[in-house]
């Protein structure tokens, strides 16, 4: 019997790592599954990537590696060439080709609000440092969780660099092509329109491919069910 994979958990812009709670409690206590979300530095795509790779080699198990939104962009760099990644995830997630940047992405079809929402700041480091103003945050990234919840998810935020965004997949091949990969995101996603993510999901050769009626950018903490569901036709793919 193969080895039960880890999943692991990848947030996106404007979102941090408890944003995963509500799937990490299905994973755990309903199916038994260890999950690890992973601090997403939301700097660059290259240096991000070698995070992630970085927390894999520590778990020293295979994985199932699962992103969401930008996290898109970042695991299909971590995972190209690693033999750990079993399967992969994108839930309302970037699936690039190499050279494809989330701007670029995000802008293919119409239908994107965020750079109407964004707040754009300089940063020691340099370049431009991008957040969502607060009293957009709720129409914008998760216009179907409640006001109060929202308003918590406004204000713990992790913010992403321009160059992030900016940054194409820089790997020969996109990990999708040679790992298998499922899909959900939400109907109603105003970050990435779902017609960009039914396109991405149809390149990539999906597995499997859910959208969530009615369901936002923010699907996995508005729709942690379908989440889960499709996470977990991704690990039972991996195994035999």
């Amino acid at each position: 019997m193969n080895e039960q994979p880890v999943v692991v958990l990848v947030h996106g812009a404007f979102a941090e790592s408890a944003s995963w709670n509500r799937v990490i409690r299905r994973l755990q206590h309903g199916h038994g599954l260890r999950a690890v979300a992973v601090a997403n530095p939301l700097r660059g795509v290259e240096s991000d990537a070698a995070y992630v790779r970085d927390v894999i080699a520590g778990l020293r198990q295979p994985v199932v590696l699962v992103g969401h939104s930008y996290g898109g962009m970042v695991i299909t760099q971590a995972a190209a060439g690693l033999p750990a990644v079993r399967a992969l995830v994108y839930v309302g997630a970037f699936a690039p080709e190499p050279g494809e940047s989330a701007f670029l992405l995000s802008a293919k079809f119409e239908g994107s609000t965020l750079g109407d929402a964004l707040l754009a700041y300089p940063v020691a480091s340099g370049g431009n440092e991008f957040r969502i103003d607060p009293a957009k945050f709720h129409h914008q990234f998760c216009a179907d969780v409640d006001a109060e919840e929202a308003a918590l998810m406004a204000a713990t935020q992790r913010p992403v660099t321009e160059q992030a965004l900016r940054d194409g997949l820089s790997v020969e091949e996109p990990a999708w092509r040679g790992i298998p990969s499922w899909f959900v995101h939400g109907e109603r996603d105003r970050n990435i329109p779902a017609e960009a993510l039914r396109f991405m999901a149809g390149r990539a050769g999906s597995r499997g491919t859910q959208e969530v009626p009615g369901a936002s950018h923010a699907v996995a903490v508005s729709e942690p069910d379908a989440v889960t569901a499709t996470i977990i036709e991704a690990v039972r793919g991996t195994d035999g």
